[in-house]
């Protein structure tokens, strides 16, 4: 048997570079010298050579009329109103009221950020909001400035995947399985018309990243390893979502924006870390994480997103070099640079609120979600100061109106005039469906099969596992919200699940259908399909250290365990954003099916597990043969996955896999006992609960309450996107927040000396308020509680305070060998505050007790 299926290719970095520039039509002279590599080794970090860089021109090209209007209108501009243009705020931030005042150039609607602030607004509400902030920035230019309209820009990252009903398209991963180019740019267009139709005109997407680690949090948002993939998709994908350069309509009509993400590098971090550091040389960051840059730009993409990531040491929002040097220089884009999320604030000297290095490195858009208002006044006032080069400020300006006009902005007036806004039709377009449906199908990797598949359409099947009928979770993160959880299947009209998909068939077939998510049956089933995999998450939150699947939790391999015992055919299809090393299932599986995360239309992975059609999608990421092989990618030397890149089974070609070693390459048996709560969430297998008199509720999501509403916790953003709590207390009687689980056994850590780490910020006046900080333990435990309210409310309002509390002050021995919650905050009071890391660390002697 033979698992590896190499590339049979060319060298991968010399294929991916030729394949970009041949897309582009450029020479061979664009290609480095012997002499510019030895150069280039010879340069400091960070520095780069842009002349090794491919050479491109604009396929659009300045045009002197439009060139003279924006010059007439710059000459027209107060400098107040230019600042403005390059401030782009967040909706959850900024309202109307506040645009009349602040002639700001663009906003954006985040992952959590909706009308109304609500996630599962309809698209009538966002047309809504559309017009109002359209009106009330007409307000800002007073007599003699020249009106300019605002961009709104979001994030339809598969599918126009922020309003109910419209279609969720599998992320790009699954996409990238299918090796389609043209279903790219079917998939782009479809985008763009469900965006007209809430008002929009601009996306924060295609993300062109070549992922190099799979345990980066965002390796679903790429199509490939290989750059081959990735520079075949880009420019496909550029094209739908805008149309042709030079052709009716581009931009316009049914076409919005695009945005070619993140520049450059995020895929190639440092130990698969989001917001990492890329430290590969200028060549591979070139060849490999640029690969689809080149098509994009060819393609005429009018946004680039600078990435939040870092190469060398040094903070690509802040990289003159790469930003103005490279891409606007060498590689000749004349859209306009946008940044990401507060990314300005992590550059060297700089704050949210406070940074002109961004834009003297070439930065165009501050994306200001939250902090535009400080970050507006401090440019004006740089800018009035002398501190800010007027010609930079002006070129930004000039790039931003340049794609305004491009797109007709000038001339579309108000957004519920537009092409398709409230067509509302559309956002369940049959023609539309159809294709997200052939993307499903076409994503799907067949890894085993000992003859189960495909299905007879009269069997009697057992459907189970948390998959099974949870359009949600096979949808992922960035799905109706950031981290795309809390999502019901009725989010959903007209979505397909797969046990909507699998009646469907046997409906058909006269067979029958049993959904038993437990796994539990009464008649013992033809075949079980167990439908399971990763829970949705998105960017940092989704980073993991390795490459296994729920450490410490084999509920998923016991119940295959378990039907294999029982003599039942097992089915496994497996939900994930990435290969994670899945040896034991697939050895308790008949079948096992990599499903990626296929969005709203999923039942229709069902099509191909009946026989419909045959199984088309190929590996786009290596396999790893245990849980520590990452990086792992094709081209490597000693290059050894356990399923190569594009290994893919078929009917027509089947193969003989054999049983896998189950040897992970870790402990996966460890328990997590020391690591609670971090980046605005609790650390598996830990859960974040609020609880008040009339019981307790779990906090699943990026908002909740306890049962009262005595306690509400947020999510917030502090230098990073959601990465930590605020619980909120009405002072309506007791309540409690906590972070929770089974009961572990505590007792060890008591006579070692060990504490309670945690960080935590006070936002509001405690007056009199009380606060304990306790610990939570099972039957016959004397857990006791601290009085953490009588240091916190002398502390400076909005400052950080770290605590070590000695894990003996709530306790010694047998009082915690059960803690069912290894940390709560309880008060009767009314205050807010925030939380940070929460964990078990050890005691170096600054750990004490508090006064209770």
């Amino acid at each position: 048997m033979t698992l590896n299926f190499p590339l049979k290719s060319a060298a991968l970095a010399t294929t991916a570079i030729a394949l970009s520039l041949a897309l582009i039509g450029c020479s061979n002279a664009s290609m480095p010298t012997d002499k510019a590599n030895v150069d280039a080794e010879m340069r400091a970090p960070g520095a780069v050579n842009p002349e090794i860089w491919p050479k491109l021109e604009s396929p659009v090209g300045l045009d002197a009329a439009v060139e003279a209007r924006i010059s007439d209108i710059i000459a027209k501009m107060p400098l107040r109103h230019k600042i403005g243009q390059i401030v782009q705020a967040d909706i959850g931030s900024i309202t109307p009221e506040d645009i009349k005042t602040y002639p700001l150039g663009s906003i954006l609607n985040g992952g959590n950020s909706a009308p109304n602030g609500d996630n599962r607004s309809p698209a009538s509400a966002w047309v809504e909001l559309a017009d109002a902030f359209y009106l009330a920035s007409q307000e800002a230019y007073p007599e003699g400035v020249p009106f300019i309209p605002m961009l709104w820009g979001t994030d339809a990252v598969h599918g126009h995947n922020n309003i109910p009903g419209a279609t969720v398209f599998p992320h790009n991963i699954g996409l990238g399985a299918t090796r389609n180019p043209s279903l790219l740019g079917q998939i782009g267009a479809i985008t763009a018309q469900e965006i007209r139709t809430g008002g929009q005109e601009w996306t924060f997407a295609p993300t062109i990243a070549v992922v190099r680690d799979d345990r980066w949090g965002r390796t679903y948002e790429g199509y490939a390893e290989n750059p081959e993939v990735t520079a075949s998709y880009a420019g496909e994908l550029v094209r739908g979502i805008q149309g042709v350069p030079g052709s009716d309509g581009w931009l316009q009509g049914n076409k919005v924006i695009a945005t070619a993400k993140h520049f450059v590098g995020d895929g190639g971090t440092a130990g698969g870390r989001d917001q990492g550091d890329n430290l590969d040389s200028e060549e591979d960051l070139r060849d490999i994480h640029a690969a689809g840059y080149p098509a994009a730009l060819d393609a005429g993409v009018q946004s680039v997103m600078i990435s939040f990531s870092s190469w060398q040491g040094k903070k690509l929002h802040g990289h003159k070099g790469l930003i103005n040097d490279v891409l606007k220089g060498q590689m000749g884009f004349d859209g306009f640079v946008v940044g990401d999320w507060n990314a300005h604030g992590q550059i060297e000297g700089c704050t949210n609120e406070n940074c002109p290095t961004a834009l003297h490195a070439g930065l165009d858009m501050y994306m200001a979600p939250d902090s535009w208002r400080g970050l507006f006044d401090n440019l004006l006032a740089q800018a009035e100061a002398g501190e800010i080069d007027m010609a930079r400020l002006d070129d930004a300006v000039r790039r931003i109106l340049r794609v305004k006009i491009r797109s007709g902005l000038f001339e579309a007036g108000l957004p519920s005039q537009r092409a398709l806004a409230s067509d509302y039709d559309l956002l369940a377009s049959p023609d539309s469906k159809d294709v997200a449906r052939q993307a499903v199908r076409e994503s799907l990797v067949l890894l085993k099969n000992d003859g189960v598949l495909p299905l007879s359409k009269g069997m009697n099947i057992l459907m189970a596992g948390d998959g099974a009928d949870n359009i949600g979770k096979q949808s992922g993160g960035w799905t109706l919200s950031w981290q795309g959880t809390g999502n019901a299947n009725s989010d959903f009209p007209g979505g397909s699940s797969f046990y909507d998909g699998v009646s469907r068939h046997v409906k058909a077939g006269g067979g029958s259908v049993t959904l038993s998510e437990d796994g539990s049956y009464a008649a013992k089933p033809d075949v079980a399909m167990v439908v399971f995999g990763e829970d949705p998450y998105a960017e940092f939150k989704g980073d993991i250290d390795n490459l296994s699947y729920k450490p410490g939790d084999d509920s998923d391999l016991a119940l295959l365990q378990q039907y294999k015992a029982d003599g039942i055919p097992v089915v496994a299809v497996f939900l994930s954003g990435r290969p994670l090393w899945m040896n034991r299932e697939i050895n308790a599986s008949d079948a096992f099916v990599a499903a990626w995360l296929p969005g709203s239309e999923g039942g229709y992975a069902t099509d191909v597990l009946f026989g419909d059609m045959d199984f088309k999608g190929t590996l786009p990421y290596s396999w790893p043969r245990t849980a520590v092989q990452t990086p792992l990618n094709v081209g490597d030397e000693n290059y050894d996955p356990l399923f190569a890149y594009g290994y893919g089974l078929t009917y027509a070609n089947p193969a003989k896999v054999g049983t896998l070693p189950e040897e992970a390459g870790i402990a996966l048996s460890v328990k997590n006992d020391s690591d609670y709560f971090r980046v605005g969430k609790a650390v598996f297998p830990w859960a974040l609960y609020a609880s008040d008199d009339a019981g307790k509720t779990t906090i699943a999501t990026t908002r909740g309450r306890s049962p009262m509403g005595v306690i509400q916790v947020n999510s917030a953003d502090d230098g990073a996107q959601e990465n930590i709590r605020t619980i909120a207390w009405d002072g309506r009687g007791p309540a409690r927040f906590e972070v929770g689980g089974n009961a572990i056994d505590l007792s060890r850590q008591t006579t070692g000396d060990m504490a309670v780490y945690f960080r935590i910020r006070r936002d509001t006046d405690m007056g009199n308020a009380d606060l304990s900080l306790g610990v939570l333990c099972g039957t016959n435990c004397k857990a006791g509680t601290q009085d953490l309210g009588s240091s916190l409310s002398k502390a400076p309002e909005g400052e950080w305070q770290d605590y070590q509390v000695k894990l003996s002050c709530f306790g010694e021995g047998d009082d915690l060998d059960q803690v069912t919650a290894p940390f709560t905050l309880s008060s009767t009071g009314a205050f807010q505050v925030s939380l940070s890391d929460v964990r078990l660390v050890s005691n170096e002697g600054a750990a004490t007790c508090l006064r209770e």
